[in-house]
């Protein structure tokens, strides 16, 4: 069965102009869309406009109505296939993707550190090549941002960030959908950040500021983001004329602020620092404490796995808390993203206010 997009023009209730009100999306004649993705890579949302993030975000609540909400089978991916690479283990990543993937009529290919070891036994030159000619994208979790860069330098065909060191922008694309859902609009939230100076800060500091997103930072001392990653956040933030506050008081950080977030203190490949992040993350722990300085309208986003040391279960499992949202949307996102690098598709949904 071949999509057709007459089916949903043809279909009674758009020929006859009514609109449907799903959440906060409103559904009519689709807008029509000038940015175009396909053939990029997707390696860090600092390669990418504010006007590219918004339509990725658009697509996502596109698919996610038309397919979760409506019912429609869409293969827009039928034909393709698509290289999973995961150095590091994952389940929202892994599950995301290859159901995704498949949903929407691809065929993912899952490959272990068994299966494939990059630049070990094989150049990433010789393995981007090869990827290159079986599959039409691959989806790399890595340990570092490196690799990722060379594998996107010698392929010929796009390469998705999956996680790597420095950065992990798949995550943060479901966070923004979770957050246009709950609050209507980005524009004008304060994004308090809690914990490590991680791949999640690293990927909301290269993007926040793009859709008129304050941040406001808390990291222990030795725990602060990438100098240069910081550099270019405060450039983007003058640029957008937004408030970026970098501190070491957690309290302060979540002054005033909409959404509560936080990660993982000890990361894969961070086992043997375990005992010494431990100490010096006490006292950054997201309780109810933390909360009353917040936003009368607080959140709380984690990307999961969560520890309790990392939030305490008031607050995880609160009405505040949209962090199961936050994990289905990694699904719609990573879908998007897809269907974006991979085809010439357009969103029918209106597009969303950011």
């Amino acid at each position: 069965m071949l999509f057709n997009l007459r089916i949903l023009l043809n279909n009674a209730a758009f020929r006859n102009g009514h609109n449907f009100v799903v959440r906060n999306f409103r559904c009519g004649q689709p807008l029509q869309n000038k940015v175009q993705l396909k053939g990029r890579d997707l390696l860090t949302l600092k390669n990418f406009t504010g006007e590219e993030i918004k339509y990725m975000l658009w697509l996502s609540a596109d698919l996610k109505f038309r397919i979760k909400q409506k019912g429609e089978y869409l293969p827009l991916l039928q034909g393709k296939s698509l290289g999973m690479i995961f150095e590091k283990r994952s389940t929202r990543t892994r599950l995301s993707t290859e159901t995704g993937f498949a949903l929407l009529g691809g065929h993912p290919c899952f490959l272990t550190t068994q299966d494939i070891h990059l630049g070990v036994n094989e150049s990433l030159t010789d393995t981007a090549r090869v990827l290159s000619s079986m599959t039409d994208a691959v989806l790399a979790r890595v340990y570092k941002q490196s690799d990722l860069d060379t594998l996107a330098k010698e392929a010929s065909i796009p390469i998705i960030n999956g996680l790597s060191d420095l950065y992990h922008p798949i995550q943060i694309l479901a966070d923004y959908l979770t957050l246009q859902e709950h609050y209507s609009s980005l524009k004008g939230l304060t994004l308090s950040w809690i914990g490590d100076g991680n791949n999640i800060l690293h990927s909301i500091m290269m993007s926040a500021a793009k859709f008129g997103m304050h941040l406001q930072a808390a990291t222990p001392k030795g725990y602060e983001p990438d100098p240069s990653v910081t550099k270019l956040s405060e450039q983007y933030a003058k640029e957008n004329g937004t408030k970026l506050l970098l501190t070491n008081d957690p309290l302060e950080a979540a002054h005033g602020g909409n959404v509560l977030i936080t990660d993982t203190w000890i990361s894969m490949g961070q086992e043997e620092e375990k005992k010494k992040r431990l100490q010096a993350f006490q006292g950054y722990q997201v309780t109810m404490k933390t909360a009353k300085v917040a936003a009368s309208d607080w959140t709380f986003l984690h990307c999961l796995p969560r520890k309790p040391e990392e939030v305490d279960d008031e607050v995880f499992y609160s009405p505040r808390s949209l962090v199961f949202p936050e994990a289905e949307n990694r699904k719609w996102t990573i879908m998007a993203v897809m269907v974006s690098l991979l085809t010439d598709y357009s969103p029918q949904l209106q597009k969303p206010k950011f």
